[in-house]
């Protein structure tokens, strides 16, 4: 399936970083932009002081006031010859020609250099803000730190036990320790309820099992109470696979995995030579891929989660039909594929499957073929050692359901 590739967000330092030095140019911008208007403006007023000048001529009459662009006029309309000299207008012309050259030299060099400043003192802006995001953030990396290691070790008794003072990021930090400290007592009663719900629901079958198979075996035992005893039998070992699927479901949701190197293929070859007298028994043939997947996890957990496939694989087949199991390195982890034929699986209700208790519409009203928490398991399995699980309908009838668990650290 196509994907579209998603452009990389920047980090929330970058951001800050960004932010800092954003609002530091806009204020010089700002701030070079009113001196420039406050200097042009300064200038403006002296020049027209300046021009503000008596020229001397044959009489009162010939006295009056010119503005600097009227001077610059009279200069550009006659100018003197080598060696003629200045008269008193055209000298006062130059010189308020030379203060306005001067003020737009004075502005010029205002811009260039203010903009060269602003640009050095931008980027040491850019810097700083990049150093003083990260001592911010420091907190946030601790934090974010401890939970992955949390999340990929399942040490629920780690704690952050931040000690700066009493910010949002202490309170932050708090909170995070109050909900490890809350997450390993759940984890803890849980452990403990399966522990004693495993003792206190199988005793009693065992038990049961016991005196049903003497009574059956009892010399006097009349035909009835053989028929009886076999089937009490059959229902008390579908108590038994249901009982230990549920409390394998229960403890598999939510436990502390304890990993361990293993490989899928080594899993994979047990699992299938103890269903050989199973697979026999209904004419199956098995192809094998044991190619190497290293991989670690919980040894119990994962070959019961290869057991759960395998059986699937028997169960909901054919006679006479074929068991696909391969194993291989994967991107990332290990892969195991289980594939089988069998009845034909409409795609809608593939994704239901994975549900408890839920069966094909076909196999919903029988009981020799499981408890309907194969594949819940399963996947319970795999979530748990961080992987995936997904299965997809054959063409002719059957499912392919693989598993990537992820490789070693």
């Amino acid at each position: 399936m196509n994907t579209i590739a998603r452009r990389p967000e920047p980090t929330i330092r970058v951001r800050l970083t960004l932010l800092y030095g954003g609002l530091f140019l806009v204020g010089g911008l700002v701030l070079l932009t009113l001196t420039y208007f406050l200097v042009k403006n300064s200038m403006e007023h002296r020049s027209a002081d300046l021009a503000a000048v008596r020229v001397a001529g044959s009489g009162p009459a010939d006295t009056q006031v010119i503005s600097p662009k009227q001077s610059g006029a009279l200069l550009a309309q006659s100018e003197p010859s080598p060696g003629v000299l200045y008269t008193a207008r055209q000298t006062q012309g130059l010189v308020v020609q030379a203060k306005q050259v001067s003020a737009r030299q004075t502005l010029n060099s205002l811009l260039t250099q203010g903009g060269i400043a602003l640009a050095v003192v931008g980027t040491a802006a850019l810097g700083l803000g990049w150093i003083f995001a990260g001592r911010a953030l420091r907190p946030i990396h601790k934090i974010t730190e401890t939970a992955r290691r949390v999340a990929h070790s399942r040490n629920l008794t780690e704690r952050i036990a931040y000690a700066g003072p009493r910010d949002d990021v202490k309170e932050l930090a708090d909170t995070f320790d109050t909900m490890l400290e809350r997450l390993a007592r759940a984890f803890e009663g849980q452990r403990r309820f399966v522990d004693n719900a495993s003792h206190e629901l199988r005793t009693p079958l065992a038990i049961n099992r016991t005196l049903i198979d003497v009574a059956v075996r009892r010399p006097d035992a009349s035909a009835d109470v053989k028929r009886l005893g076999e089937s009490l039998l059959v229902v008390g070992d579908r108590h038994e696979r249901l009982i230990e699927g549920l409390l394998t479901l229960a403890g598999s949701e939510n436990t502390v995995v304890d990993t361990a190197p293993l490989d899928l293929a080594d899993v994979a070859g047990h699992v299938l030579d103890q269903a050989k007298t199973e697979l026999e028994g209904r004419g199956l043939t098995v192809h094998r891929a044991l190619g190497r997947a290293p991989t670690e996890g919980d040894p119990v957990l994962v070959e019961r989660l290869v057991q759960n496939l395998v059986e699937n694989a028997i169960r909901y087949n054919v006679d006479g039909g074929e068991v696909r199991l391969a194993t291989r390195r994967h991107e990332g982890g290990a892969e195991l594929v289980v594939a089988n034929t069998g009845p034909v699986i409409p795609a809608y209700e593939v994704e239901t499957l994975f549900e408890p208790f839920r069966r094909l519409r076909s196999d919903r009203v029988r009981s020799d073929r499981g408890t309907g928490l194969g594949l819940s398991i399963v996947r319970a399995i795999a979530t748990a050692h961080r992987g995936a699980v997904t299965a997809d309908p054959r063409a002719g009838g059957g499912l392919a359901v693989t598993v990537r668990l992820p490789s070693l650290r």
